[in-house]
């Protein structure tokens, strides 16, 4: 950028920033997204859920094989 068209468009330095983080907090709102609905997160709560006492044995590996179903047909989708 010149040093002319750097003066002319000075004004618009705060509207560049502000958008520039809108996609920073954008981008990290859907790897987190992401990261919740993730297979290992989904197994590591039932887990937790199951060493807690709160989902029995027959429940963990229903859940378990529901999860994993969910994850192979989300990629073979993709």
């Amino acid at each position: 950028m010149g040093l002319i068209s750097g003066l002319l468009t000075l004004p618009l330095a705060p509207v560049r920033g502000v958008v520039w983080i809108a996609d920073i907090v954008g981008q990290e709102a859907e790897r987190e997204l992401a990261a919740r609905a993730s297979p290992e997160r989904a197994l590591a709560e039932l887990e937790a859920a199951h060493a807690a006492g709160e989902i029995t044995d027959e429940q963990l590996e229903q859940r378990q094989a529901e999860v994993i179903d969910a994850a192979l047909l989300r990629r073979a989708a993709s």
